[in-house]
């Protein structure tokens, strides 16, 4: 299911979303110029590698370094979709700071929740896609009457409730997670971050808890 448009309006400019979008982009266009051999070392560097998380002082370093850096440009465009549609609402109810660093946090939680499923893994890890994941875990709970205009290949569209879409893609990455194991993609990051994001979002508002749209 690929979403296309969710039927919330921002009521602000969505600065800190659209330069996340920006650094992101710009960090995958630098990291294919590298070349395939300088990119895969920067990938082990700064991408999350579980089996060397202990192995320096700075091992917690890859848990945020990695949500900046990616594996293909469908990895990348894919992920920067999904924050660009429900990140500006996100962004719009906490504030740009505040925002910022509740992103950060679900990525970082994000990286945890993959480290602990697989402490001994020697793949690198990368992705923003735990702390998108973050982003629409706030979305799930503060936006429950919005809903998402989702094609549907080969030629369906559905304009489902946002609960619904959003509910559906957790409990998918939950399958998977349960049931498929090793590969590329980090199931565990995006579970963890979307618990992450469902949890801590109501600290970050600008306002009390409310219901929003």
């Amino acid at each position: 299911m690929i979403p296309l448009r969710d039927s919330t309006p921002s009521n602000s400019f969505p600065l800190v979303t659209l330069t996340l979008i920006i650094i992101n982009t710009w960090l995958f266009y630098h990291q294919v110029s590298l070349g395939p051999e300088r990119m895969s070392q920067l990938v082990y560097t700064f991408g999350l590698v579980p089996a060397h998380v202990q192995d320096n002082l700075f091992g917690f370093l890859p848990f945020i370094t990695s949500t900046f850096l990616h594996g293909s440009w469908l990895h990348v465009i894919g992920n920067m979709w999904i924050l660009w549609l429900f990140g500006d609402n996100v962004e719009d109810k906490m504030g740009k700071g505040r925002f910022l660093l509740f992103y950060l946090i679900c990525g970082f939680l994000a990286g945890l929740s993959h480290y602990f499923a697989d402490p001994f893994s020697q793949l690198p890890v990368v992705g923003a896609s735990g702390a998108v994941a973050g982003i629409m875990g706030a979305y799930f709970l503060m936006f429950k009457h919005a809903s998402v205009l989702t094609f549907v290949p080969p030629f369906f569209l559905f304009n489902l409730p946002a609960w619904i879409y959003l509910g559906i893609w957790a409990l998918s990455q939950l399958s998977a997670g349960l049931f498929q194991s090793g590969g590329q993609v980090a199931f565990w990051a995006h579970i963890g971050g979307f618990i992450a994001g469902m949890i801590l979002y109501r600290f970050f508002l600008k306002e009390p808890r409310q219901n929003y749209y």
